[in-house]
């Protein structure tokens, strides 16, 4: 049945495949460059955790500001909670980090999606009765606009049918991650596009969909999601998102129903991602990174004249103290921008070859 929502046409196939290729040409590029995580990629990370908590919690109707987000989150006290955007901010956050520190432990189960739905509802009180549990009562997908007007976009799975389509969807899903006749990132697609096609629980589904992406994404290897967010990309095209879903919704249940236009959405979303990513990368270039003036001196000095020992920078650069010298080689090494061979005195400095 959901092969055959995935029935495309030759063009639209075509397209499907130039973008996975690039997106799968990046991965293996990213694994290389993210090898060792720099304070550079500490930065992007800690802003695209912000930003996936800001926007995935603003589609569903939140009004905080990434920077509201970003003082809450450090000042965070329980206790304080007061309204529901801090409450639903929270529950993100901790579900988002819990994600990020656990995805290769946490299996693609019925019980983990619960635990995942319950973690995110943990401080929102009007929903302790209904998290980590299917819902009741029949609900649709609504989309909220920034001058607080709604519109349903479409209908989803009535409470009597859920258990039954969820149980159908992770043995699929499953399958079509153990086999190679799937590319996994048209499982991740279908999943996502039938998780919130069923919208399984009374509420948190949206938030819940986009956590679980992630989640996918990052246990079969796609981590440079990490360091940009999937969710503001999201929210940057949120009418496009929900033409998508309905595109494919008008046609539920019938032998019509196709995905095509949603799993487009979906890698061109990865793509614009990356693209964000390499423009934050070659600006970061470009500056020379976190280096402060003499630090960069003393770089392009090992550059030209490698392999160089501490005393040879001393020499040549005088007005600096040896003290400071070193301060700066330590953080250039841990910086990744130079590497150190020997030992004490026979120490020496080498700029690295992939910079």
């Amino acid at each position: 049945m959901m092969e055959r929502k995935l029935q495309f046409d030759f063009l639209a196939t075509q397209r499907v495949i130039q973008k996975i290729g690039q997106i799968d040409q990046f991965k293996g590029e990213w694994k290389l460059l993210a090898k060792d995580e720099n304070r550079y990629l500490k930065e992007l990370r800690k802003i695209a955790t912000i930003q996936s908590i800001g926007s995935s919690t603003r589609i569903e109707g939140s009004s905080l500001t990434d920077a509201e987000i970003a003082s809450l989150i450090k000042n965070m006290k329980v206790s304080k909670l007061e309204s529901r955007d801090e409450q639903e901010v929270v529950g993100y956050f901790e579900t988002l980090e819990t994600i990020l520190d656990q995805y290769e432990t946490i299996d693609l189960s019925i019980s983990n999606i619960h635990g995942l739905h319950k973690l995110l509802l943990k401080y929102s009180s009007k929903d302790h009765r209904h998290w980590g549990k299917y819902k009741e009562l029949t609900n649709k997908v609504v989309a909220t606009y920034p001058d607080g007007t709604t519109r349903v976009i479409f209908n989803t799975t009535e409470p009597f049918l859920v258990e039954k389509e969820m149980t159908e969807l992770l043995e699929w899903t499953n399958k079509g991650f153990s086999g190679d006749e799937i590319h996994p990132l048209i499982v991740i697609a279908a999943f996502v596009y039938e998780f919130l096609s069923i919208h399984p629980y009374q509420d948190g589904n949206g938030r819940l969909s986009r956590l679980l992406t992630n989640l996918l994404l990052l246990k079969y290897g796609y981590k440079f999601v990490l360091y940009v967010s999937l969710e503001n990309d999201i929210e940057n095209r949120k009418k496009e998102y929900y033409q998508a879903l309905m595109e494919g919704q008008k046609d539920r249940y019938k032998d019509s129903e196709n995905m095509v236009q949603w799993v487009q959405f979906f890698l061109n979303g990865l793509s614009g991602m990356i693209q964000k990513l390499e423009l934050k990368l070659k600006e970061y270039k470009n500056i020379g990174g976190y280096l402060n003036g003499r630090q960069k001196q003393i770089l392009n000095f090992i550059r030209e004249n490698q392999p160089v020992k501490t005393s040879d920078i001393a020499q040549k650069m005088t007005d600096f103290n040896l003290e400071t010298i070193k301060k700066d080689l330590q953080y250039l090494v841990r910086e990744l921008e130079i590497d150190k061979l020997g030992n004490n005195r026979a120490r020496v400095y080498i700029a690295r070859k992939d910079k």
